[in-house]
Parts: structure tokens; C-alpha cells; sequence
């Protein structure tokens, strides 16, 4: 059940996420039919979760320390804008890009609620590591390639994650010799990520179905526990009866 809840939360937010870019693109209007209900459903969602929390939590200024991003995400920035008429103070920012930021908030909030299982898994085969390495590799590569093949940063970036993700769509390559050689550093790296990625996702599931079924048959196991000790209390309740029954027949 909690699965499907926190599953059912990062859909929702990447939706308004979407909804959201789409609007400043001007491909849609968040504030028409039907996209506004929309917007509006998934807002009181992220409402409901966030004071549900904060009732059902037991130290509840520690929940709120740690749920700042999720207040963040329902905060009705519209509202208040349009309420006080901060708009006009905000003209030379686009309203819509200070709303996304706040929606941005909702996944961030999100992966509060994952912590836990992010921590595990990038325990997992110390993969940790491996993405710092694969990071690091990414920069290095990035600045030798600017340098020898005399483009901009952001392009020799572009053309450095587009090596490693073994995409390549070839728009631009390198001519030269250290631009081949940390095209052939990414590649071999890309294809040793994209292995080792695949193996800890798959030990990470299995562990975690593992767990899973521990937990389940834990749960029968207290649960047969809980049956036994009923049993044997009504088992000592019914012979200290019969020994009172007893008792009273030798009396009489």
C-alpha cells in the first residue's frame, strides 16, 4: 500500500512538472479548462499528504524541518500573487518560471520520502562511487575536448554525455587527437556504467523482494505467536475452571 501511495506521488508531481514547462512554451494555458482542475487535483493531493504527515508524525517540529521542500510545493503561489498583486512587482520575471521552481520543490519533497531507499541503493555494489567516478570522468572529458577541439563548454558537455550514454547521434565528433582519445575514455566508461548500473539494479530488487518476503513471514510468525498466547490463555483459564469444578464436587 505505501508503495503504491509514494508511486501514485511521483507521478502526480512529474505531471504538474510537465504541465507546467508545457505552459511556458506556450503549448498550453494551466490557468484553462481542463489543465486548471488538473493543476488544482494535484495540488489539494500534495495538501492532503503534507498535513496528513505532519498529524500522524510524533515530533512534529522534526517532520516540519524535514518536510520544508513539501511546504514549499503547496504553497498557492497564484493565489497570493494575484491576492497582494505581487505580479506587478515580479514583471520582469516570468510568473511561470517561479512557479515551476516551486513545483520543482514537489520532487524534491519526493525524494525526502525515498531517502531510504536511495541510501540502499547506491550502497548497492558501492555504485556510489562508480557515479562519482562517471561525474568526474564527464568533466575532465568536457574541458579536454573544449580545449583540443576549440568548441564551448556546453557543447563539448553535450557531446560528452551523448558519448557516454553510448547515444552518439554525431553532430559532433572529434578530429583530433585527444578529442579521440577521451571519446574512447567515455565510451569504455558508458559501457561499463550501463553494465554495472543493470547489475545493481537487479540485486537491489532482489534484495528488496527479499525483504519483502522476511517481512511477510515475520508478520505470520508474530502472528502465530499472538494465536498461540491466546490459546494458552484460554487453555489455563479453562483448567483453572475444571479445577474449580473440581473442587466444589469434592466439597459437596
Amino acid at each position: 500500500m505505501r508503495r503504491s501511495y509514494n508511486a501514485l506521488i511521483i507521478i502526480l508531481a512529474a505531471i504538474s512538472i510537465i504541465l507546467s514547462m508545457l505552459d511556458i512554451n506556450g503549448i498550453i494555458s494551466i490557468v484553462q479548462k481542463p489543465y486548471i482542475y488538473v493543476d488544482a487535483s494535484i495540488w489539494l493531493v500534495f495538501v492532503f499528504d503534507y498535513f496528513y504527515g505532519l498529524m500522524a508524525a510524533k515530533d512534529k517540529r522534526f517532520y516540519f524541518r524535514t518536510h520544508i521542500w513539501d511546504l514549499l510545493a503547496i504553497i498557492p503561489l497564484n493565489a497570493l500573487f494575484s491576492f497582494f498583486r505581487f505580479n506587478r512587482i515580479f514583471k520582469l520575471v516570468s510568473m511561470q518560471r517561479i512557479l515551476l521552481v516551486f513545483r520543482f520543490a514537489r520532487l524534491a519533497g519526493i525524494i525526502g520520502k525515498l531517502q531510504l531507499k536511495l541510501k540502499t541503493f547506491l550502497k548497492t555494489n558501492n555504485i556510489v562511487y562508480l557515479f562519482y567516478v562517471c561525474g568526474l570522468m564527464l568533466l575532465v572529458s568536457s574541458f579536454i575536448y573544449s580545449l583540443s577541439e576549440h568548441v564551448s563548454l556546453g557543447n563539448a558537455f553535450w557531446w560528452a554525455l551523448a558519448t557516454v550514454s553510448t547515444v552518439g547521434y554525431g553532430d559532433i565528433s572529434p578530429h583530433t587527437f585527444m578529442g579521440r582519445f577521451a571519446a574512447a575514455l567515455l565510451m569504455i566508461l558508458g559501457v561499463g556504467f550501463i553494465g554495472m548500473l543493470t547489475s545493481t539494479l537487479t540485486k537491489f530488487f532482489t534484495e528488496e523482494h527479499k525483504k519483502s518476503e522476511f517481512a511477510q513471514i515475520m508478520h505470520a510468525l508474530h502472528k502465530l505467536e499472538r494465536q498461540n498466547e491466546e490459546l494458552s490463555t484460554r487453555i489455563s483459564a479453562l483448567e483453572q475452571q475444571l479445577h474449580k469444578n473440581e473442587r466444589e464436587k469434592n466439597k459437596d
